[in-house]
């Protein structure tokens, strides 16, 4: 990954997080995008256009707080999850395809689910704990 595309993604991660919060302040979440607009959106992104990207993220908020209210009991920080699930769903829009038949906000709430799955050691629980017997 080059310096500049790291910088970027690194600029909207930031961006992402801070509007999030805005919006938990303000209680206010930009309504879903319907399914004519995604998939416009989703093609201009595609395209290379990174406004395009920010929409679908700012539009899929949501989401990434739906998800994390299924962690509440985990004793992690409100806040951590969300970006974690923020990244989940910068991740899960940057490799989205559409082609495959599944709608984005499904595949998006998977890897955000991931993310944070991830990040509490459940996923990798079996993998890298050994019995000593």
């Amino acid at each position: 990954m080059s310096i500049e595309s790291l910088a970027a993604l690194t600029t909207t991660l930031v961006r992402s997080i801070l509007l999030f919060i805005s919006y938990i302040t303000n209680n206010a979440f930009p309504q879903p995008l319907t399914e004519e607009d995604e998939t416009k959106y989703l093609g201009l992104f595609r395209n290379g256009d990174e406004e395009a990207r920010s929409i679908l993220i700012k539009h899929n908020l949501r989401l990434v707080a739906h998800i994390t209210k299924k962690f509440d009991g985990t004793n992690e920080d409100t806040d951590d999850l969300i970006s974690i699930g923020t990244i989940g769903l910068i991740k899960g829009i940057n490799t989205f395809d559409p082609d495959k038949g599944t709608k984005l906000a499904t595949y998006a709430a998977r890897c955000i689910e991931n993310d944070i799955l991830m990040s509490l050691g459940v996923l990798c629980q079996g993998v890298f704990k050994i019995s000593p017997n």
